[in-house]
């Protein structure tokens, strides 16, 4: 319902319920995020929530009149007389229901026309620079569209078949899609269309685990479909775990008839509501004439600003439904795209440089928002020799071959990285949120530095951390802008010699290292050899637990988007099903290249998604599954030991009458990954023993097409250097593991 022009605008806030019993065919509701991220973004953002597209009050007309046909709307679609009710007294009350950001009000000069749809539920740009996917998908879109055709002509055609049209005109040519009767439509669109191929994985959380490890090595918008009900239930955890990792993603779901919605129909689940907290946008589809006009918006909205996830939910009989699509159909999101922050002004970066200048012992913490400031940043390291951290998500962004780079920082970080930012007095926090796995005790984080904080978004901007210099920029502007006042002005090359000296001879002193020894493979040595054999060039993915973080301390990354994890949400199963969608999206056909894969996982984390094996087989991808198994939940073990006494509360995940690590029978391994790969028609082998790691790993390499090595080690190994939650540089551990008491 849009906004009365009375003295104050409002909206009308419905509550779910009463939302679905309203919902007419002629409506298209675009939902928001309450409380989420939206809540704390910019002060002028309004969170207008639910807002009808086709029963939208003229400037002329009175809430009076809008709630007459509101009524008549309700009766005709069935809908409860206490819904009724409710809502007529909802929006009988002269601002009730109003919701803004930071209590922001809108002025009294607001109009209909003037506060967007669906931007102004849009949650705010932020910090990741997706500057590849966005700026260079755009400009391969114009050569798309002048290239793409018709095939249907004049003639009408299913909003099925206008949904998988926009998909085409969007450049998309690889998505992840598992059909259910509220979807087959799409699909049967999809055999119809020929440029996208569908991967077809064997479980919806793996299609959008999927589509974010393409997302995130090709920096293109993933793309996953799934059914309603459980098929769009499945995706939950891929649509929060997009969101915190701020990877552009569009799922599309297919939902019940529309006069079914409310109804607890067959395989009926209100998506839209259930995912409002975990999406930065969703759409329901109520009419099939808005389907260009929201598939174009919802790509607009996963990849710009903080690229991330948006759900587009339609309508079994919508998607049936013949029409003549109008491609010119204007994108309507002038409140998101007023709210996009500009490029950084010179005297906002005149001060960061000035810092600079001033300081003695800078430092610089990146992260997933300067993915794609690649080069810029390596040319503001080169001009100024500052050295670097970066952050889980942010490897690769910077060479951790160069000598400035003292990897990766926080809780597994390595000493000399964490004690550099403790000793810093000028902290460059750029396209970072000062997560609390980097920070540990906030108030000793960077305690003796200034901060300048350069992100995108400005709900980070002082959230966890007071910055004194904060500039809302997307991080290539504003390292482009720096690089060009250090030209103009250049630092002196030694200006930080002694302070580079100082924390390398901490790096020397305390390099990362591990026991070895002669009868097992110790994790740690497994990862440095795969290193060595691909060169470090490989794609890598990872599940979550120890095997992610030795990951990403032994595998250096010298280039951005070939380091695939799931940081924020920490997702179990990630590993396999992202490392297919990489893998897809550089299997070498179709003119598209070939890069190497590897899936470094952990038993207990493969297990979650192991069956997306028969998805790499069947698709013959270039799909490395290398797993380190433990037979143990490893991360929760280490906790274990380290603050519980070692005692294993459902940690062990073998065979409950024989643990190989006491019998060392190989026939007490269990699972088999082994004989489970060769069900799936997956060349395996299993290696036991340090002399015949080389080889194996050299073998999986070698062989066309996916693999499984299965690696077992010792469940009693940790993951150190550790910082203890909530702990500082001060707390730091560097020694000892399951076999010392604690």
């Amino acid at each position: 319902i849009d906004p009365a022009t009375t003295s104050e605008t409002w909206s009308f806030v419905l509550d779910s319920w009463s939302q679905r019993s309203m919902q007419g065919p002629s409506n298209t509701f675009a939902a928001a995020r309450p409380g989420g991220a939206l809540a704390r973004a910019a002060p002028s953002a309004l969170m207008a929530k639910n807002v009808s597209r086709s029963s939208a009050q003229g400037p002329g007309r009175s809430p009076a009149s809008g709630m007459m046909r509101l009524k008549q709307r309700l009766r005709a679609s069935g809908a409860s007389e206490s819904a009724g009710k409710r809502l007529a007294n909802q929006a009988s009350t002269p601002g009730s229901g109003r919701v803004y950001a930071a209590g922001q009000e809108l002025s009294s000069e607001a109009t209909p026309s003037s506060i967007n749809r669906h931007a102004a539920a849009v949650t705010a740009p932020s910090s990741n620079d997706n500057g590849m996917g966005v700026y260079g998908e755009s400009l391969m879109q114009e050569d798309i569209l002048k290239n793409w055709k018709d095939r249907f002509g004049d003639e009408p055609r299913k909003g099925s078949d206008v949904l998988v049209q926009c998909l085409e005109r969007e450049g998309v040519d690889t998505l992840f899609a598992y059909p259910g009767g509220a979807s087959l439509e799409i699909h049967q669109a999809l055999t119809r269309s020929e440029t996208i191929r569908n991967i077809l994985c064997r479980h919806e959380q793996g299609e959008i685990f999927a589509a974010e490890g393409y997302a995130k090595v090709t920096g293109k918008v993933g793309v996953c479909i799934a059914t309603s009900g459980p098929g769009a239930t499945n995706l939950v955890t891929g649509l929060a775990d997009a969101l915190l990792d701020s990877v552009p993603l569009v799922a599309i779901t297919g939902q019940v008839p529309r006069k079914l919605i409310g109804t607890d129909g067959f395989q009926e689940t209100p998506i839209v509501e259930v995912t409002r907290q975990i999406t930065k946008h969703n759409y329901l589809v109520m009419n099939v004439e808005d389907i260009p006009r929201i598939m174009k918006e919802a790509f607009y909205l996963a990849r710009s600003g903080r690229p991330g996830p948006v759900l587009v939910d339609i309508p079994k009989d919508v998607q049936q439904t013949l029409c003549l699509p109008n491609w010119d159909d204007p994108v309507n999101l002038k409140g998101y795209m007023s709210r996009l922050p500009k490029p950084a002004k010179l005297d906002e970066l005149e001060a960061v440089v000035e810092a600079v200048k001033q300081s003695k012992r800078p430092m610089l913490y990146v992260g997933g928002g300067c993915v794609d400031a690649y080069p810029e940043l390596a040319e503001f390291v080169e001009k100024t020799k500052i050295p670097v951290v970066q952050t889980l998500m942010g490897l690769g962004a910077f060479s951790e071959q160069d000598p400035l780079a003292l990897q990766m920082l926080g809780m597994h970080g390595t000493v000399a990285a964490n004690y550099a930012v403790h000793e810093a007095d000028l902290l460059l926090a750029i396209g970072v949120r000062f997560d609390d796995r980097v920070t540990g005790k906030l108030e000793e984080f960077a305690a003796r530095a200034r901060i300048v904080h350069i992100d995108i978004d400005p709900a980070e901007i002082h959230k966890n951390k007071h910055a004194n210099i904060a500039i809302c920029s997307d991080s290539r502007s504003a390292l482009r802008g720096m690089n060009q006042l250090l030209d103009a002005n250049p630092l002196e090359k030694s200006a930080f010699a002694e302070w580079f000296s100082e924390v390398d001879g901490v790096r020397k002193e305390h390099p990362d290292a591990y026991p070895t020894r002669d009868d097992v493979i110790m994790p740690q040595q497994a990862i440095q050899v795969l290193y060595e054999e691909t060169n470090g060039e490989a794609i890598v993915s990872t599940g979550v637990g120890q095997h992610q973080m030795w990951a990403a301390q032994y595998y250096k990354f010298s280039k951005p988007r070939n380091w695939v994890t799931s940081g924020g949400l920490g997702s179990m199963g990630f590993g396999l099903p992202s490392a297919l969608g990489a893998a897809a999206a550089f299997d070498g056909r179709d003119g598209r290249p070939k890069k190497t894969v590897v899936d470094i996982d952990g038993d207990g984390s493969f297990m979650m998604n192991c069956q997306e094996l028969a998805t790499v087989a069947v698709e013959n991808l270039e799909t490395k599954c290398f797993i380190l198994n433990n037979q143990h939940l490893g991360m929760v073990v280490q906790w274990e030991d380290r603050f519980y006494k070692a005692n294993r509360a459902h940690t062990y995940l073998g065979k409950s009458e024989a643990e190989w690590h006491v019998s060392k029978e190989e026939k007490d391994i269990f699972p088999d990954f082994v004989k489970l790969a060769e069900a799936c028609g997956v060349p395996a082998r299993r290696v036991m023993h340090p002399d015949e790691l080389r080889g194996a790993i050299r073998e999986m390499l070698d062989t066309p097409g996916p693999y499984l090595l299965d690696i077992m080690v010792p469940h009693i190994q940790h993951v150190l250097p550790m910082i203890p939650g909530g702990g500082s540089f001060k707390d730091i551990i560097t020694t000892g593991d399951g076999e010392d008491e604690y």
